[in-house]
């Protein structure tokens, strides 16, 4: 993999993101995963079926998924290679991977509501990048979720993309995506997902263990304070990964996160991470954002001392 392609790639997220234009007219390379995964589930995961065959099923979607990512990815590097400048093809390629521009603009849209004391449109808002229930929460949950979500998303969208991108190159943050989208969708508990959605979600598990630890590092860094809850209740969190960004963001924030849930109506009593105040706010979520933009800075220092030393 040529040097700079994490950092072309990190410049075109940060600069354009996928453009709405863009997403209407062709949608976005994880609707493709999403697509196949449902024709998958739908064809596979029948309730008839024995749980030791549903996992197997479950199995090969995940392998399907990684079949498909990593040729395509290999075919494009393979086609690059050929071409004077092809890194900056591959660049291109990569940076749909990433989320840096998306997941800014999806989040201060919450600030923005909360700010203005429009409680329903910032229920509205957090809706479309958490799977929660929204309607019932008040002004500090919705901003708690949305703190959360950010926290959490700064490893799945940006940190582990890139690290499987510096590590794989194009097949392995595509074959990343690949499967951090079926986790999304069916690595669930719930009856229905358990068995089919297993493989799945250990596999997420597996290729998130160094960026989330990567990802509360980064976060520390780039604010005073959160080690010390990192080490007390990264581990608390239900996700052997999904607590360390989060415990990060409570203690650089000095806020309480987590705590119960709720999930169709039903509420699961978590445990709280961090040791904070509860009752987040607009402001931070603000806070929050500006957290995010100065570790994601960080990783742009991590990608550039790569490719120097390379």
């Amino acid at each position: 993999m040529a040097d700079p392609i994490a950092l072309l790639a990190l410049g075109l997220d940060a600069a354009i993101g996928w453009p709405d234009a863009l997403y209407r007219r062709i949608g976005h390379p994880v609707g493709g995963f999403a697509r196949i995964i449902g024709a998958c589930e739908r064809r596979w995961n029948r309730e008839t079926a024995a749980e030791p065959a549903r996992r197997l099923l479950g199995l090969a979607t995940v392998i399907l998924l990684l079949l498909i990512t990593i040729g395509i990815g290999i075919g494009i590097e393979t086609a690059a290679a050929r071409i004077t400048g092809g890194w900056v093809i591959i660049a291109i390629a990569a940076f749909p991977g990433l989320a840096q521009h998306s997941l800014y603009v999806h989040v201060r849209p919450v600030a923005i509501a909360l700010a203005a004391g429009d409680l329903p449109a910032a229920r509205t808002a957090l809706g479309r990048i958490v799977g929660r229930d929204t309607e019932t929460l008040g002004a500090a949950g919705v901003a708690r979720a949305a703190i959360e979500s950010l926290a959490e998303s700064f490893c799945d969208g940006v940190v582990a993309p890139l690290f499987w991108l510096l590590i794989g190159g194009l097949p392995g943050l595509w074959a990343y995506k690949a499967i951090n989208t079926a986790d999304s969708l069916i690595g669930h508990r719930e009856p229905r997902w358990r068995a089919f959605g297993w493989a799945a979600a250990r596999a997420d598990d597996l290729l998130n263990l160094a960026p989330a630890r990567l990802s509360a590092l980064l976060l520390c860094c780039a604010g005073p304070g959160g080690w010390q809850t990192v080490r007390r209740d990264a581990r608390k969190h239900a996700s052997p990964n999904a607590g360390w960004p989060e415990a990060a963001m409570a203690g650089v924030l000095r806020l309480r996160l987590a705590g119960p849930i709720a999930y169709d109506g039903v509420t699961h009593m978590k445990p709280w991470i961090g040791s904070g105040k509860t009752q987040a706010s607009a402001g931070d979520i603000v806070r929050g954002l500006q957290l995010y933009a100065r570790a994601c800075a960080l990783l742009w220092i991590v990608a550039g001392g790569i490719a120097w030393l390379r």
